[in-house]
């Protein structure tokens, strides 16, 4: 009679990391022939553990060194506890629980939230990765998301038409030390979508369907890459994790030399201790040439190979690209081209990445900064700072965001000519980069205006600095005007509204006579004149607005 294990096959979707173009990982997904296994599963667990089981047999059966992922029902692990099916066969295809991560699904409804978090404290302890999986469409509490503290959060893609949920859940991310991946990708907008959002994974039919055979190459568009937070800051490193090639600490040279000839995309392997602790680094070329030469494989094949290796270089999961250049810049020199091995907050092995990664990236970046410095000032145009203020939203972060410009200015070039009015346009940037302060961000959106987004603390001091200064140009004293909006947490959604809150304040700036600086609260009517005089009127807040 056959078995139910018979009507059951298995397909496999590649994870991929939108900045590398690379398959991070892949996902095993049941496909029963016959019958609703899954919908049986849902209410069985010891069902569904034996599907995990399969799963992770099946990839057995293709060879993949990929990382896995499993998927399985709240209420399996409620219920299994350590899943102990899973475990095995997870010993027996001689993979490392660090390499897979258990996708952990809905329904959450009835779940006993007790048990479910000490069954993850206890598949995690084991060195399994945490993934909460279906966010958005599913009926996952949100207080247990962040209980869970998952490495990886899954969101559905109808997230993407709501911003401010994507939004909120990359803040989350963020705190929880989470990546961010989005699936069920099928179009090139929704990949815009998922990197604008600030996802660093995504998986869909649009860069490969899930197949039998493991798909070794994706389809990724052409995505613009991520700006930084402040030049020197970077990227994080999340964006370039590989998938990196692991090997027990006690494994030979010969069982390196096999894994290497087998998978010619491997740049090197890791050899890591029974907690997934990193203790060599093996480099393809210098490993292979040492073993290629005369007497090498007969000196070396049974030996450890860890006598070939080297001291693996580190970097923890939340470090910037630039802290990597850092960590290859201060090793041997003969070592660069090794892989830089990833962390996670117990020192086990997350992925790795490669310096030609991060070297392009922020090549890029560079590129991208230098097309957008005004060529007057050499300062960064509206796209930086409003880039910045959609940061600090989302963080959810007070800041005040303020517009200066010179008054006059057609006069000022019709009467002293344009290089004067040009000179005048880069002093006055040249003393808004040295009145900026900490996180201060000052650009230059063309002509004479100008874009500052500050902390509120700074302002007092910026704007002394900024309209006390004797401003003149041919001859002709000069006054500026400047007008500044305060967004508390909650009171503006992006950018956009918070320019559309500064506009009426630089309206009611500029109707003022000499040096004027105006100020305002996002969603309050209202403003206080701080600087200039004038008829124009002034109405009431209701409400004391503080610097």
């Amino acid at each position: 009679m056959p078995s139910w294990t018979d009507t059951v096959r298995f397909a496999f979707q590649p994870v991929v990391n939108l900045t590398t173009g690379g398959v991070s990982a892949l996902e095993i997904l049941a496909r029963p022939e016959a019958g609703d296994i899954l919908a049986q599963a849902r209410r069985d667990p010891e069902l569904d553990g034996r599907l995990a089981a399969l799963a992770i047999r099946a990839a057995a059966r293709k060879e993949t060194l990929l990382p896995l992922h499993v998927n399985v029902f709240a209420g399996t692990l409620a219920d299994l506890g350590g899943l102990a099916a899973l475990r095995e066969a997870v010993r027996e295809a001689g993979r490392l629980p660090w390499e897979v991560t258990v996708d952990i699904g809905p329904p959450y409804t009835h779940v006993p939230q007790h048990a479910l978090l000490e069954a993850v404290t206890a598949v995690r302890a084991e060195g399994f990765r945490i993934c909460a999986d279906g966010v958005g469409d599913g009926d996952v509490p949100l207080r247990l998301l962040t209980d869970l503290a998952p490495e990886l959060m899954k969101l559905d893609v109808s997230l993407l038409t709501r911003p401010a949920a994507v939004r909120a859940m990359r803040t989350l991310c963020e705190q929880l030390g989470a990546l961010l991946s989005v699936e069920g990708v099928e179009t090139e907008s929704q990949c815009a979508a998922a990197v604008s959002a600030g996802a660093q994974l995504a998986q869909g039919d649009l860069f490969a369907p899930p197949t039998r055979l493991p798909a070794a190459d994706v389809y990724v568009p052409a995505l613009s890459p991520a700006r930084s937070a402040s030049p020197r800051s970077g990227p994080s490193v999340r964006q370039f994790v590989r998938p990196a090639a692991l090997l027990p600490a006690t494994a030979s040279a010969g069982q390196v030399r096999a894994l290497l000839t087998g998978s010619p995309d491997v740049s090197g392997v890791l050899l890591v201790n029974s907690s997934g602790v990193p203790v060599r680094s093996v480099h393809r070329s210098r490993f292979l040439l040492s073993m290629s030469a005369r007497y090498g494989h007969a000196l070396y094949a049974d030996r450890p190979a860890a006598k070939l290796g080297d001291p693996p270089r580190t970097v923890g999961v939340d470090a910037t690209a630039w802290e990597v250049l850092d960590v290859v810049a201060d090793g041997d020199r003969d070592r660069t081209s090794d892989d830089v091995a990833v962390v996670d907050r117990y020192g086990r092995c997350v992925g790795v990445v490669r310096l030609a990664d991060l070297v392009r990236a922020l090549a890029e970046n560079r590129v991208e900064e230098a097309a957008a410095l005004n060529p007057l000032t050499r300062l960064p145009g509206s796209d930086a700072i409003t880039g910045e203020v959609d940061r600090r939203i989302a963080d959810g972060r007070l800041f005040a965001l303020s517009w200066l410009d010179v008054d006059h200015f057609k006069q000022v070039n019709d009467g002293a000519g344009f290089a004067a009015g040009d000179e005048l346009i880069r002093s006055v940037g040249r003393a808004l980069q040295h009145a900026a302060s900490g996180a201060t961000r000052v650009g230059h959106i063309g002509g004479d205006d100008f874009l500052v987004l500050s902390d509120p603390d700074t302002l007092d001091p910026l704007a002394t600095s900024l309209l006390d200064a004797p401003w003149s140009a041919g001859g002709r004293a000069i006054t500026l005007s400047l007008a500044t909006v305060l967004c508390a947490p909650g009171s503006v959604t992006d950018h956009r509204q918070a320019a559309a809150c500064l506009a009426p304040l630089k309206k009611a700036a500029k109707a003022l006579n000499g040096a004027s600086w105006v100020l305002g609260r996002a969603g309050l009517p209202g403003h206080e004149v701080r600087r200039g005089h004038g008829t124009a009127p002034v109405r009431p807040s209701g409400q004391a607005v503080a610097g």
